[in-house]
């Protein structure tokens, strides 16, 4: 008898079998496999094809790939296509594709597969993710903010929360804490807002007083933000810019008051600009502030901030507003994306002139931002479309030369842009209200991956339906079984019997006593002896004229308040009354 069948007969046969696992499938990320990254999804894309419309995906090819077509073998999945001529036996072992210097390139960014977050109406203005890279926090310009959480999210990709910081004003900026428990939002109003990583507020920091000509003694900003950003080393501390020309550094737990005041100013008349962007060194050092007189300046942090440490003039076209300030993880160089359509880097060494200028990047949204990728190596900035509901470009570019390496077209104008370091996915924000998450299955960990690793939702089944056709029950709380306080298995109808006769159990109000008593009480009330015993109080039935004549001789004799009027009172003398008397006799 073998050890299943004694298991078995024990009632266990199920001891010690592997649980089920869902299988899932190894092609689940082809669906979001880009078609334009590069040659490797144009080999995969030709293996896929069919052998009756290969004439017609030959057509539609462009030349370059037409030729690496015909160059190379094809041993992909799927009926084999005639051998090209001059092919031996050799053309098995031969790669689908040959690794081209553009290929090379793709293979260091994570752009081969794309997730669409879409729930915005309008253009993305505002994104960060925390540092574990499991949440994701954006902000449109449709007046909301939402939160993702990539290991929540199925496969309908929803947020899981939605709310209106600020009612109708748009979202300027948005940044996770260095803890990633809180963060910050920035909207087009004076006062900036914490909140916690599951959206719910923390904060809101106060305004200033706009009757307040000295921006020093107001205490919050007076104009609409413009950036954030908190310092890398103090968890608790950040700063907010400003149109009114300031740069407020803030204490988390001080609400009512802010910690310093930059005050900027402008060479301009009225010695006064509006701040575009704010940004802290690696160290925390140094504070970077984008102003729209086109001046970049830097303050150190130990300063009185009187006067910035570093100023450069025209750093950008006056006017022009500055979408970034991002320093390097060096701390040694600076990048700025700026409203004149340019891209230009900065020495702190040296501070006085760009190390690379890149132009002709067109800017359609002042917030449009530049990074540099987590290995400090190249810079990511989106150019938006040259024509209206054209395609976008996201632009990966050297960050020495600034030249473009890769140009990855987008489906509309790229805003705002986000590269995480431990997930290894860049973030982008569109005009057209989506999210676009690009990874690659090798490189990239967690992130976009989790939602498909989930696997297709179930299909539902028949006894699904039936219940939903069903009639539903109602369940008055605390109506279930879990609820009783009976024993299991004994009936409950004698038990509800004797509590009934129980006058506490039951709640009965007490009924009045007759006959002699019953259970040790009498039949009389406690207070009824007292009652029969007290006299009788008669002086509602008395004259109240006669009690007072009763008490006037006593009054005469014993007079006690005016007995002082005793010697010298006048008596009374009355008109007689008898011939009124008798007249009224005789009638």
């Amino acid at each position: 008898m073998s050890d299943m069948d004694v298991f078995a007969a024990m009632g266990i046969a199920g001891f010690g079998k592997k649980p089920k696992q869902r299988q899932l499938d190894p092609n689940r990320f082809e669906k979001n496999k880009r078609g334009d990254s590069g040659a490797l999804a144009s080999s995969s894309g030709a293996g896929n094809t069919e052998d009756n419309a290969s004439s017609h995906a030959d057509s539609s090819l462009p030349p370059r790939l037409k030729s690496d077509e015909a160059e190379s073998d094809t041993d992909d999945v799927g009926p084999p296509l005639p051998p090209a001529g001059g092919k031996g036996q050799n053309a098995e072992e031969e790669p689908e594709f040959e690794a081209s210097d553009d290929d090379s390139e793709d293979l260091q960014f994570p752009i081969s597969h794309e997730l669409i977050l879409k729930d915005h109406t309008k253009v993305v203005s505002a994104l960060a993710m925390d540092p574990s890279g499991a949440r994701v926090v954006s902000g449109s310009h449709d007046y909301d903010c939402k939160l993702w959480d990539f290991g929540g999210m199925d496969w309908r990709c929803k947020p899981f929360k939605t709310w209106e910081p600020a009612g109708s004003y748009y979202i300027h900026d948005a940044r996770f804490s260095n803890d990633g428990q809180q963060f910050l939002v920035i909207s087009g109003t004076t006062q900036a807002k914490l909140y916690d990583r599951d959206g719910e507020e923390l904060a809101t920091y106060i305004k200033g007083d706009p009757y307040i000509r000295d921006m020093k003694n107001t205490a919050g900003h007076v104009a609409e933000l413009t950036a954030c950003a908190w310092h890398p080393k103090d968890p608790q501390t950040f700063i907010t810019s400003s149109v009114d020309s300031t740069i407020r550094i803030w204490d988390v737990e001080n609400k009512r008051k802010q910690k310093t005041v930059i005050v900027v100013k402008s060479k301009e008349r009225g010695a006064r600009t509006k701040v575009n962007a704010c940004g802290y060194s690696p160290d925390g050092s140094l504070i970077g502030g984008a102003c729209m007189d086109g001046a970049l300046h830097m303050w150190q942090t130990k300063s009185n901030f009187v006067r910035p440490s570093m100023t450069i003039e025209g750093a950008h076209t006056k006017g022009s507003e500055t979408g970034s300030l991002v320093f390097s993880v060096d701390g040694q160089t600076v990048l700025t994306r700026g409203g004149d359509d340019t891209v230009k880097l900065w020495d702190l060494r040296s501070f006085k002139k760009p190390l690379v200028v890149r132009s002709g990047l067109a800017t359609l949204y002042p917030q449009t931002n530049a990074i540099f990728s987590p290995d400090n190596r190249y810079v990511v900035t989106g150019a938006g479309a040259t024509t209206k509901g054209g395609r976008g470009h996201l632009l990966f570019m050297k960050k020495d030369t600034l030249e473009t390496v890769k140009d990855l077209e987008v489906e509309s104008t790229p805003v705002k842009v986000y590269w995480h370091s431990k997930i290894n996915q860049i973030l982008t924000g569109l005009s057209n209200g989506q999210l676009c998450v690009l990874y690659s299955p090798d490189m990239s960990v967690n992130g976009a991956k989790l939602p498909l690793n989930k696997g297709p939702p179930r299909k539902a089944t028949i006894e699904d339906m039936s219940d939903a056709v069903a009639a539903p029950t109602i369940i008055t709380p605390h109506a279930l079984p879990m609820f009783r306080d009976s024993e299991v298995g004994r009936s409950t109808k004698r038990k509800r019997e004797k509590e009934r006769m129980d006058p506490r159990k039951s709640h009965r109000p007490e009924l009045p006593v007759t006959g002699p008593g019953r259970g040790g009480r009498v039949g009389a009330s406690a207070t009824q002896h007292v009652v029969q015993n007290l006299v009788r109080d008669t002086t509602r039935d008395e004259d109240p004229r006669e009690a007072l004549l009763k008490l006037a001789a006593t009054a005469d004799e014993n007079p006690v308040w005016t007995a002082a009027w005793r010697a010298n009172q006048p008596k009374p003398v009355f008109a007689p009354v008898e011939g009124d008397e008798e007249s009224e006799e005789k009638k």
